[in-house]
């Protein structure tokens, strides 16, 4: 996004995200303390380490050139002693935060992940799918990097800090006061600087997620792509996405960048000015040497951590971005909760009623009107019409992806929203035109729906579905592993294995959307002809663009703009000649 326009995204609650970060440590509080402890100890036992120098230094008399050895190797000795206790120590809290923020990342991607199993099929409609595995993925990821690394460094600076300007107070409250101008300048600097980088930072987040979610969808179309020669296309449409994401992580870093070295400029003066003031007070007789070179090394102290709090300010607003986003996701509404009444579906009969139902993916566009339908048990029914009429939707609302705006739906005369979902979407098997298959086993895929169903249960469906003899041929049959959705096997024999796994389900209803789109017509008959023997006493809705295949339903409506223009037996539509036979003739004219 261009600098010019100013629409970058500001973060809408960035106090509300880091409570929320805090919530999820706090869950680990003993663990927390166990770290503060180890922070205060390791830092206090370096904040002793320039006084011992100042010591050692002041056993040197100057102008006489006597020096106390004793003294020397004493102080030097007890520094090395405590270096060394808070470089283990710091080690030990490195440890133990990777340690605690491995936990809150988990428990972040499992909350993520749980919720998304609770969101309405709307969200995965309107969200690309490479974006919402950024946020699982990569934003979290920020997220434990800041958490393992930065908040040890803030924890850090704040008693590095602190101890530090109470050692100096104790020095020399004098000189002191030449932090009085450069550490309101560094806050400053720092303020307006972060300011301006965290949209920035937001910004990365955002192209990311949507550079992701364009390769994702390119990869999964490789074969589209290639079919219809759209490589430089394509390549010009990612080059245009990437250098979008490349400018957006350039200007973030770019601007984040600069708060280290202007901090790091003030700090510098900060030293020259103690070094200027320092010189007069030992000439005054108000500080020995020793003093002036503790004191040095205080403020390098006290300036250096507020260097690496600066530096690493730009990570921080990269994870609040990034927590930003992923907490934005487990705040989408889930799916809304079945009414307090609602009761189990068991048994059903498959009665299922439509009436003057209305529908509309946003409240502009209404893609059903007024539509009634009546599906009598134990029935096929076919529902036909052109691309757009609102088959799908009307799966969509049966299984009550999608709520109805108007009218109602009944299952064995109970309007589906007073029965729970879970048990009326159980009561339906459904394959799509769109296979999905998971890594796995073919016996896993085809029992997805019945986790205890036997080898000979997955055997027959798999007989029925005219797919057993494919897999009986494989070296290891039904333990064959699928991967990656599949693409070991053909599309045709990924339709069948997911028909197949309809057939399992001791289901009431059954919707087939364009199932067998990917198979030959003389598979698809024999498919068609064990269907009727499975779903024998159990309603079947079958949506088809192949006419030929539902010539044999009890009931076929056809469905143009939201409303069903027509309904009856093949045979019965055909003399009437109207616009179910202009679809037949269209097709095998």
């Amino acid at each position: 996004m261009a600098e010019g326009n100013k629409k970058y995204e500001r973060p809408k609650n960035r106090r509300g995200t880091i409570l929320r970060l805090g919530a999820y440590m706090l869950r680990y509080k003993l663990w927390l303390l166990l770290a503060l402890a180890m922070t205060v100890a390791g830092n206090l036992l370096a904040l002793v380490g320039p006084m011992l120098s100042g010591y050692a230094i002041d056993a040197i008399e100057p102008g006489v050139g006597r020096v106390d050895f004793d003294r020397v190797f004493y102080y030097a000795g007890l520094m090395i002693l405590f270096y060394v206790g808070s470089s283990l120590l710091s080690y030990a809290l490195a440890v133990l935060m990777i340690y605690i923020s491995r936990r809150v990342v988990y428990q972040m991607r499992r909350d993520v992940f749980d919720h998304l199993m609770e969101l309405p099929v709307e969200y995965f409609d309107t969200h690309q799918t490479g974006d919402v595995i950024s946020r699982i993925s990569y934003d979290i990821d920020t997220v434990n990097t800041s958490l393992s690394n930065d908040l040890i460094q803030i924890l850090t600076t704040v008693i590095t800090v602190a101890g530090a300007i109470g050692m100096m107070i104790a020095i020399s409250p004098q000189l002191v006061l030449t932090f009085a101008v450069t550490v309101p300048l560094s806050m400053i600097l720092t303020k307006f600087i972060t300011g301006k980088t965290r949209p920035l930072f937001r910004l990365r987040s955002k192209k990311l997620g949507e550079l992701n979610g364009f390769v994702e969808e390119m990869i999964s179309g490789q074969k589209t792509l290639k079919a219809y020669y759209q490589e430089r296309s394509t390549i010009a449409k990612f080059d245009v996405k990437n250098e979008e994401a490349v400018e957006a992580y350039y200007r973030a870093e770019y601007y984040g960048s600069v708060v280290g070295p202007a901090v790091n400029f003030v700090n510098n003066l900060s030293l020259a000015l103690v070094s200027i003031f320092g010189a007069l007070l030992f000439l005054a007789g108000q500080m020995t040497i020793g003093s002036i070179s503790s004191f040095i090394l205080y403020s390098r102290k006290f300036s250096g951590p507020i260097n690496e709090a600066a530096n690493i300010m730009s990570e921080l607003q990269s994870a609040l971005a990034a927590a930003e986003r992923v907490f934005n996701m487990i705040d989408e509404l889930p799916e809304a909760a079945d009414a307090a009444d609602a009761a189990v579906l068991s048994d059903a009969a498959g009665e299922v009623r439509l009436e003057n139902v209305r529908f509309g993916y946003t409240p502009e566009k209404i893609i059903i009107q007024s539509l009634n339908l009546y599906a009598p048990p134990g029935k096929l029914v076919a529902i036909v019409g052109p691309t757009g009429a609102g088959k799908t939707t009307l799966i969509n609302l049966l299984m009550r992806f999608y709520d109805v705006q108007g009218g109602y739906i009944e299952v064995d005369g109970r309007r589906i929203e007073t029965i729970t979902r879970a048990s009326l979407r159980k009561a339906y098997a459904m394959v799509l035109q769109d296979t999905w298959l998971f890594h796995g086993t073919i016996f896993e895929n085809i029992a997805y729906g019945k986790a205890d169903a036997a080898l000979e249960e997955v055997m027959a469906a798999a007989k029925a579905a005219k797919i057993h003899g494919y897999i009986e041929r494989l070296p290891q049959g039904y333990d064959t592993v699928l991967t990656d959705d599949g693409t070991n096997i053909s599309k045709g024999q990924k339709q069948l294995l997911t028909i197949a796994r309809a057939m399992l389900l001791d289901a009431h209803m059954l919707i087939l959307d364009e199932a067998t789109s990917n198979v030959d017509t003389m598979t698809e008959q024999r498919i068609q002809q064990a269907m009727r023997r499975l779903m024998e006493g159990k309603t079947c809705f079958v949506i088809a663009h192949r006419l030929s295949t539902i010539r044999n339903a009890d009931v076929i409506l056809v469905v143009d703009h939201g409303e069903i223009v027509e309904q009856g037996t093949h045979k019965e539509l055909m003399e009437k000649k109207g616009f179910y036979h202009q679809l037949y003739r269209a097709q095998f004219e």
